[in-house]
């Protein structure tokens, strides 16, 4: 077997799946994954669930009784989802143990029609955190303008957060800033600071589908020389932000205190243009203390044929911010490509809750 995942996982790269469903636990598929593919957390979002609940009848016991209830559907898809999360918390509870509560995590999102609501995403933060009652939960928060102070809130109520839908440095350095913010006021608050987790999740491939498009709608030679190369110079450049604030003064302060830092998180690494590498996420975003989640058939490609060569970021940054100085230089407005993607994320979040919604409510009518 490759063993690229396991060269993965010593270089300091935590594998995450991202992925989750009533099948893969009753199975017992996740348990395997974590024997035999180094998996130590999971990540979900409104579209996973969406299609866990599309496929098959793991679902169908629970909906009858949430039916004969005659439970809302908003209450219910709450129900349903927090069952697997609670249930995916249990079986990584020993890694979560095993790691000093570093890894181990499974990340919930709030309902994301509230990503430009503060005070509700707060709200219904604390509410996820009291339902799914576990301590290796995380709550996906998204790096929008309303959801930063809410990050903030947060953590400083002690709840571990997952900060989704992050695509520009600029917001990801404002992401590190309500990070420590919020561990400021967890400590005011008297929470032990050691058992708050957060992770900053940069998504990756997005950012190469919507430049790539731009460049080829440019044309020129020099357009089409940069395809491929904006999503891990933006990574490897949040990396490089990342090193700087968790070296600083006041990070330091924290850390004595028992705070653990906030890990960059790859996101979305399934890799959307067959003409690129099927690993090509993983295996050139290789740091330490960072974190990597993978769609199965992104595990299943770096098991299979990932080559792992030691960091592959360290180094890099100059070429980053050639790559982007490029970028411009060709036509294409890095400041518009972001804000594109993070209202297109959380627009495509909201369907996907949304036909979650209406599934569920069929199926509530059918087996009521």
């Amino acid at each position: 077997m490759n063993k690229a995942l396991q060269d993965l996982s010593e270089a300091g790269v935590s594998v995450w799946l991202d992925d989750i469903s009533r099948e893969r636990l009753r199975s017992g598929n996740l348990t395997e994954l974590m024997s035999d593919r180094h998996v130590v957390g999971v990540t979900s979002n409104p579209t996973i669930f969406d299609k866990a609940l599309a496929e098959g009848d793991a679902y169908d016991e629970q909906v009858r009784e949430l039916a004969v209830r005659g439970v809302s559907v908003e209450e219910a898809v709450r129900m349903i989802t927090a069952y697997d999360i609670r249930w995916a918390a249990d079986t990584l509870r020993p890694v979560y143990e095993s790691t000093g509560r570093v890894d181990g995590r499974v990340s919930l999102e709030v309902d994301p029609r509230l990503a430009n609501e503060t005070e509700r995403t707060v709200a219904e933060a604390k509410a996820l955190w009291w339902l799914v009652d576990r301590p290796n939960l995380m709550v996906k928060i998204p790096a929008t303008a309303a959801g930063l102070p809410a990050i903030t809130q947060t953590l400083g109520q002690g709840i571990s957060v997952n900060v989704t839908l992050i695509f520009s440095l600029e917001r990801y350095r404002q992401v590190m800033d309500a990070f420590l913010e919020g561990m400021e006021l967890a400590r005011a608050n008297g929470h032990d600071l050691s058992r708050i987790q957060s992770v900053a999740s940069f998504f990756v491939s997005r950012v190469d589908a919507e430049v790539d498009k731009r460049l080829r709608e440019i044309g020129t030679e020099e357009a089409l020389s940069l395809l491929g190369r904006a999503a891990l110079a933006n990574a490897r450049l949040a990396y490089e932000a990342h090193s700087e604030v968790f070296s600083s003064s006041e990070w330091k302060a924290l850390e004595k205190l028992g705070a653990q830092p906030q890990r960059p998180l790859w996101a979305s690494t399934g890799v959307k243009d067959p003409a690129y590498a099927d690993t090509l996420y993983v295996t050139e975003l290789v740091a330490r203390d960072t974190v990597n989640t993978m769609p199965q058939a992104t595990l299943d490609a770096t098991a299979d044929h990932g080559r792992i060569t030691g960091d592959t970021v360290l180094g890099t940054y100059e070429r980053a911010r050639s790559d982007f100085a490029a970028l411009e230089d060709a036509g294409v407005s890095l400041t518009d490509v972001f804000a594109v993607l993070e209202k297109e994320g959380v627009d495509k979040f909201v369907t996907s809750w949304q036909s979650l919604l209406d599934a569920l409510s069929a199926k509530l009518d059918e087996l009521s």
